[in-house]
């Protein structure tokens, strides 16, 4: 599913973790608030990264290509906080979340148009063992 306003995608920004699977969260063009669908995505996270041994969890802001790189440094930092957040808020403990933001220098998806584009507005979720 694609949606410009945010949520959830299927696409290969996932990471296997033990019997499940924890999955990117997408944003609306120039936004970082969680909306309900992604909020619904990252509960399911949540109950994988129980289920999981990690040491931290490593939360990593993207943007699409529009915007200067530093503008979109802050936004994919605000995108992560809001994860990151939303997580020690369900029981994560805050000093084992790390957020990070790679603006819009690790596209998703090269393109240049509006599909392109709701692919990179994302948070990853990986982890270290």
């Amino acid at each position: 599913m694609c949606k410009a306003q945010g949520g959830v995608l299927q696409s290969s920004a996932s990471q296997k973790l033990g019997a499940c699977e924890v999955k990117a969260v997408y944003f609306g063009f120039d936004d970082a608030t969680l909306e309900p669908e992604t909020r619904k995505q990252l509960d399911e996270d949540f109950q994988c990264l129980q289920q999981a041994a990690f040491r931290r969890a490593i939360l990593s802001g993207h943007t699409d290509e529009r915007g200067t790189t530093e503008y979109n440094l802050a936004l994919g930092m605000r995108r992560a906080d809001a994860v990151k957040k939303y997580l020690a808020g369900l029981g994560i403990d805050f000093r084992r979340l790390k957020a990070v933001s790679y603006g819009k220098e690790r596209p998703a998806d090269p393109g240049h148009d509006e599909a392109a584009w709701s692919r990179n507005r994302r948070v990853e979720l990986s982890t270290e063992q």
